[in-house]
């Protein structure tokens, strides 16, 4: 009984009712951005006076002290390769690929009017959006504006960054008259279908709509978003973005990985484009994908780094690049399906009126 009252207790303090105007950092942050940007006092003292206490996304970020992981023992050689395949799984999917050409049907007006505009590929925008929100089914269930405040100010490894963060959030709320404690997001404060953080929201959304506000919930203004934040980080129109290669053996070491190390291609000796010639001739990087069995190899373009900006991982930026191939695949399979059922009808139609 004691111990059920104890946990109910914990409970009640790790997600409600936190009053931060009590905190000095807090009470500086208020007087800081009231003065900057003419907020009243009143109203960041009420926002600030209940907050609910988020517990997982500061562990996430090494705010609360972890119990020491028990050591695993290694029992086979192979348990430790395959990360790829177990990070892929879940991600470029049938399911998703199929989600992925039907949010591009759906919304192919803009999609096309920002391709035309930015250069980016519509594929890649919907990979991004299917990735990080399966196209909006998952948009986070953390009470934004109570995480970014916890992260702000329970110490943890990136507190300035997060209140940067809570600054910017807390204006773009306010200019677009929405309570800030309405909206969900992810464990680090991420909103809407592409997962913005509000830095990334002020600086590179785009209202394509025209309806006078940056909306990451609305397809239309999402799309021209995440292109013009791949275009405002180097995306260069009709460049490729990766391809596979081929090497000796089965586990690749000769040279170093990763999307930070650039190498000219003349200089990777016994390395080469894996299905024929691949017409990109700048610096690449080398792409290591750990499968169970052996090591599959890539080369990236300029375009294939540009992704890594939007998530700081050569194997996100990997799965936005072969989902996207894929969604790809299946509109020009559809397209051909439909026109090839088109003229099939046409012609049967002819030949029954010759005949008729």
């Amino acid at each position: 009984m004691k111990i059920a009252i104890l946990l109910v207790l914990t409970l009640s303090i790790s997600l409600y009712g936190k009053d931060y105007t009590k905190n000095e950092q807090t009470i500086d942050f208020i007087n800081a951005i009231s003065k900057k940007h003419n907020f009243k006092k009143s109203y960041l003292n009420k926002l600030f006076s209940d907050v609910s206490f988020q517990k997982k996304p500061l562990k996430l970020y090494g705010g609360l002290k972890k119990k020491p992981k028990k050591e695993i023992k290694k029992t086979k050689k192979y348990i430790w390769h395959g990360s790829w395949d177990r990070y892929v799984k879940h991600k470029v999917t049938p399911k998703r690929i199929k989600q992925g050409v039907s949010f591009i049907k759906k919304h192919e007006t803009s999609f096309n009017k920002v391709e035309k505009e930015y250069g980016v590929p519509s594929e890649y925008i919907a990979a991004i959006i299917g990735i990080e929100t399966i196209y909006g089914k998952n948009v986070g269930n953390f009470p934004v504006f109570d995480t970014l405040t916890t992260l702000a100010f329970e110490k943890n490894r990136r507190n300035e960054f997060f209140k940067e963060q809570l600054e910017e959030f807390i204006l773009l709320t306010y200019k677009d008259n929405i309570d800030p404690k309405s909206l969900k997001g992810s464990y680090a404060g991420a909103i809407g279908l592409g997962q913005f953080m509000p830095s990334s929201y002020k600086d590179y959304g785009v209202d394509f709509n025209n309806d006078g506000k940056i909306n990451m919930f609305h397809p239309q203004d999402v799309i021209a978003s995440i292109a013009n934040y791949l275009e405002q980080h180097g995306w260069e129109a009709n460049e490729e973005v990766a391809t596979r290669v081929s090497y000796e053996g089965k586990r690749f070491q000769k040279y170093e990985t990763g999307f930070r190390t650039k190498y000219d291609r003349k200089n990777l000796k016994a390395i080469k484009p894996k299905y024929g010639k691949w017409d990109y001739y700048d610096e690449v990087r080398l792409i290591k994908l750990s499968k169970r069995k052996y090591d599959e190899l890539w080369y990236g373009a300029k375009n294939f780094y540009v992704i890594t900006r939007y998530n700081n991982s050569s194997y996100y930026a990997m799965s936005i690049h072969q989902l996207a191939q894929k969604i790809k695949n299946e509109l020009y399979t559809q397209t051909n399906s439909f026109a090839s059922n088109q003229i099939n009808t046409y012609t049967s139609q002819k030949n029954r009126d010759v005949i008729d």
